[in-house]
């Protein structure tokens, strides 16, 4: 990794900047790896506090560890001088964190599609596939965040589930986090009428419109529009409504499964349990105003070969 050193950022040290600015090591991390060589200054090796300059050159040289094999498959849909847009593969996380690095959409923007500073700004999930919105600079990524937070981006999921969903269904609640899991990250989704959630619980309002669009072989594919933008919260809910995402190994029919996968003992039998290696969710459209001169855009990614052969 290089980085040159913005005028704005002039006077902090450069522990903390790193922190901030590249997230997926925390300040102690990043003290240890300035402090063993593998961040450099001008080519040189940093002093302890180091306070940076306008114009200085970081360089970061992660350990060459393996990393799990990922599909890093990404389809250019359109771009400019200040966005792109990519139909994201469903096996890619999006930013380096633990294991990843150079395995994510984030390298693959800086090293294949020239995004000096890719700014991600609806990241999916590894699993979930589809379109992703990237800004090019600092100005485009503040104008579609605030788009987001405000709500005015209209995002179109297609997911594939378990079991029939005889009509459209608006799911209103809570999602909060699923205590009687194994699985410290889970979430679980609880219907409300009302956005008030109980005294002292950490509770984020959630809201999404499912629409059936099929049914086959004990499968239903459906039309998913998020109203917020909480972590899992299509999973969650549609676990919640009894209609697991296939393929979804925290969601889905066991849970152990995803036990079993993050600890490499996935057996031929959850493989035919999940119908498919990923969870069958796509992000198939994206709807906002251009961030430089406010044109409504529509992006489409295509239905991804795997889920296609899931309904065939």
């Amino acid at each position: 990794m290089r980085y040159t050193v913005p005028r704005e950022n002039a006077g902090v040290r450069l522990v903390p900047f790193l922190a901030a600015r590249f997230p997926y090591n925390s300040p102690e991390e990043w003290a240890r790896l300035a402090g063993g060589g593998a961040v450099r200054i001008n080519d040189a090796l940093p002093e302890p506090g180091r306070v940076l300059m306008e114009g200085d050159v970081i360089q970061y040289f992660p350990a060459a560890a393996p990393e799990p094999d990922v599909d890093t498959a990404v389809t250019v849909l359109y771009e400019d001088r200040d966005i792109i847009l990519v139909n994201k593969s469903g096996d890619l996380p999006a930013h380096p964190a633990g294991r990843y690095f150079k395995n994510t959409l984030w390298w693959v923007l800086r090293e294949r599609l020239n995004v000096a500073e890719p700014s991600i700004v609806n990241r999916l999930d590894r699993e979930t596939s589809g379109v992703t919105l990237v800004a090019r600079n600092a100005r485009a990524a503040l104008n579609c965040r605030r788009q987001f937070a405000a709500r005015s981006v209209i995002k179109k999921y297609t997911v594939v589930i378990e079991g029939a969903f005889e009509r459209a269904v608006r799911a209103r609640g809570y999602i909060v986090q699923a205590k009687a899991s194994a699985i410290r990250k889970k979430r679980q989704f609880e219907p409300s009428a009302e956005a008030r959630p109980a005294p002292g619980r950490e509770a984020e309002w959630a809201e999404t419109l499912f629409t059936p669009l099929k049914s086959a072989g004990g499968l239903s594919v459906l039309e998913a529009v998020p109203h917020t933008g909480r972590l899992h919260q299509i999973r969650a809910t549609l676990s919640a409504l009894g209609c697991p995402v296939v393929g979804d190994k925290m969601y889905g029919l066991d849970e152990l499964v995803f036990l079993r996968m993050i600890e490499g003992r996935l057996t031929p039998e959850d493989s035919i349990k999940m119908r498919l290696a990923r969870q069958a969710l796509h992000a198939g459209e994206l709807t906002f105003l251009h961030p430089a001169d406010g044109r409504p855009m529509t992006i489409t990614a295509p239905l991804p070969a795997d889920m296609v052969r899931l309904l065939s």
